[in-house]
């Protein structure tokens, strides 16, 4: 079986063709930039990458040009689009409409434009990538996999907030988390790891340029950073994390900003970037922060270290204890200096690592030493391969 995994954002395109015998990646790309004319797609093959300029203007434009590379008599994985078998969509935001992958349909899809108030990017990104598959690939069976279902096993005094009980009533305001494809999929992996001891305690952690943590005991989750929306939680790259809320309220009177002002500002200005003022990359904050000239970044840094590791000690004692911390995600699975430092932190608990295991990137591996009292692991995460498990399983079973 052979499975199209499809990411829409508003504006590009994320692909992988898997099969499913092996779970062989075939073929993946991005299509960028979408509704501009210098749209490019970047389509990668065998090791070979290919750039395509074009100026499509919708996502059915680029999902055309992406189904003719697939095709493409020079480097194609499929001889036609029979040889796809289905198609999986990841869709950020399932409210608590969706607690687990579901086949599409129009009900399906009616309750995803439902959750689009939650996420107002994406979600409407996500339909007009399936209506795209649907004209393109008609009668193909498609699956919807949801960045939220993995954390609607939380309880209730996890996910309600301190305000009046109204807002979740009457508006469905809590906390919904992000990342759960990637937080579940390196979870299993771990629990693995240890056995598949029943209850098994974990802290998984998801740090990229969007960065969560969650607390998992036997393989569901308990509590996790992010909240309303992929805002809150730790201190990001350019998003803050965590505030006062007299804080964002003092901001819009001092500087007179409007709500979509404001959320801008704590989405792209603010966390690291923000208080270094250099460039809205981890790598180089990380870097300039051994830079004794630019005692900004230092802070920057060590916020987001300090902000993680909180969090980690904060899941142990939700959970009780703590069997094993993951890490993931571009910044967990390459930055081993700040995995190190993590760590440091949290001595006390009893964590310790092999320094030398550690220094890897982007690798599988253990990075505690024998005397550790808590395992930790590197993971690197794959969620367009849970998406193709899930919509394989729902496919063969319909």
């Amino acid at each position: 079986m052979k499975i199209l995994v499809v990411n829409c954002g508003s504006s590009s395109l994320k692909y992988q063709l898997i099969n499913m015998e092996d779970e062989s990646v075939l073929a993946k790309g991005n299509f960028e930039r979408i509704g501009e004319q210098e749209a490019f797609l970047t389509h990668k093959v065998n090791g070979e990458k290919y750039v395509i300029n074009a100026p499509v203007m919708n996502h059915e434009e680029a999902l055309k040009i992406i189904l003719e590379q697939l095709q493409h008599k020079d480097y194609k994985v499929i001889d036609s689009l029979d040889d796809i078998d289905a198609v999986g969509h990841r869709i950020v935001h399932g409210g608590e409409l969706f607690d687990k992958s579901v086949l599409v349909d129009e009900e399906v899809i009616r309750k995803i434009d439902e959750c689009a108030v939650l996420a107002p990017l994406h979600n409407p990104a996500a339909i007009l990538g399936i209506r795209a598959c649907q004209k393109a690939m008609p009668g193909k069976p498609m699956v919807t996999t949801f960045d939220t279902a993995f954390h609607q096993t939380m309880p209730p005094e996890n996910y309600i907030y301190p305000i009046p009980y109204k807002y979740y009533t009457e508006h469905k305001i809590r906390k919904y988390g992000a990342h759960g494809t990637s937080h579940q999929f390196v979870d299993k992996i771990a629990r693995e790891k240890l056995g598949n001891k029943p209850d098994l305690k974990v802290v998984t952690c998801h740090l990229g340029q969007g960065a969560s943590i969650s607390a998992i005991k036997g393989g569901k989750c308990v509590d996790t950073s992010m909240g309303l929306s992929p805002l809150g939680g730790i201190a990001m790259v350019t998003r803050s994390g965590d505030l006062d809320p007299s804080v964002v309220t003092a901001i819009m009177e001092k500087d007179n900003l409007s709500p979509k002002e404001t959320t801008a500002l704590l989405n792209k200005q603010s966390g690291l970037f923000g208080i270094c003022g250099l460039v809205p990359d981890f790598r180089e904050i990380e870097k300039a922060s051994f830079d004794d000239d630019k005692p900004k970044a230092k802070i920057a840094i060590e916020v987001f270290v300090q902000t993680i590791a909180q969090f980690i000690a904060k899941y142990a004692v939700q959970l009780r204890g703590l069997d094993a911390i993951v890490f993931t995600g571009g910044i967990g699975e390459n930055q081993y200096g700040i995995r190190a430092r993590i760590c440091e932190c949290l001595e006390w608990m009893g964590v310790k690592i092999d320094r030398e295991a550690n220094s890897v990137r982007g690798e599988e591996v253990t990075i505690s030493t024998s005397e550790s009292k808590v395992a930790v692991y590197v993971i690197p995460t794959n969620e367009e391969l849970v998406i193709a498990r899930d919509t394989k399983a729902l496919v063969e079973n319909k």
